[in-house]
């Protein structure tokens, strides 16, 4: 695995020279848009909204609408202008206590390595971070766009983990949902209550799979091989009206506790291959 870039973590005068990887991967499903009667692939062109004639890449221009049907242009002159010093470095900027960062604001993990140079200033960091529960604020530059960053240990490594600005974070205030002087009934508190402890198990994420992609893979094989499948079964809309007694009941009554999740099936191999190679 290639990283992303070669930089180093610095705070107060300490420089710990590191290479920065994702530490995440997801393989998405692609799909292409056909004309329905031949399965004929199909293109978009780009075309002028004034009078619909196509326009080359070569006439195409970057511009930003500051009122309706307004606009600046911006030359790749005037980005470097604003461009932020993309210098490849972590400078800590403050030490929080991790436990007080809303979860909300996380966005994206990076795994840290550290080079040869750097591996006991490396293990020293991570050591502290382990013992005083801090996280370590930082703003970086990846791929031409400045991140708030907390670095924060991860069992033997140090992550990167990306967050959201404040402002980026939408208000709940205008959602409406029951406010905190909505109290439940002490019978359905106790009922919940007593059906979340009987669901609580140690935590496994091997517990969890991406059961969707697994069955989506599963139907694009069938239908490769046999075409048209069987309609749906028609199902009966939800009721609106909820007893939560009754529910809670009904939950209990079919719930052990620490009961494993059930397995997820396996992917299909022939269905990933022809999905790559469609």
């Amino acid at each position: 695995m290639r990283p992303l870039w070669k930089g180093s973590i610095t705070f107060g005068l300490v420089n710990i020279p590191v290479s920065l990887y994702p530490a995440v991967h997801r393989e998405e499903l692609s799909f292409r848009m056909l004309r329905d009667h031949d399965l004929s692939p199909i293109n978009f062109k780009r075309v002028a909204e004034a009078d619909g004639k196509e326009v080359p890449w070569e006439h195409i221009v970057k511009g930003y609408e500051y009122e309706k049907g307004k606009f600046v242009v911006l030359k790749e002159e005037d980005f470097k202008r604003v461009d932020i010093e993309a210098a490849q470095s972590v400078d800590i900027l403050d030490f929080v206590t991790l436990a007080d960062v809303n979860p909300m604001y996380f966005q994206k993990p990076y795994y840290l390595e550290p080079q040869k140079s750097g591996a006991s200033a490396y293990a020293l960091l991570r050591s502290v971070l382990q013992e005083t529960g801090k996280a370590g604020i930082s703003k970086v530059v990846i791929r031409k766009r400045q991140h708030l960053a907390a670095l924060r240990p991860h069992e033997n490594a140090l992550v990167l983990e990306l967050m959201h600005f404040k402002d980026e974070l939408a208000d709940p205030a205008d959602l409406k949902i029951p406010t905190a002087k909505t109290r439940p009934g002490k019978r359905e508190q106790e009922m919940a209550r007593l059906l979340v402890e009987k669901m609580t198990t140690e935590w496994d994420p091997s517990r969890y799979t991406d059961d969707y992609t697994t069955a989506l893979l599963e139907l694009i094989e069938k239908k490769a091989k046999h075409g048209r499948l069987p309609a749906l079964p028609k199902t009966k809309p939800a009721s609106n009206v909820i007893d939560l007694v009754a529910v809670l009941q009904e939950s209990l009554k079919h719930t052990t506790g620490g009961k494993p999740a059930p397995k997820s099936r396996k992917s299909p191999a022939g269905a990933r291959r022809k999905t790559k190679a469609a």
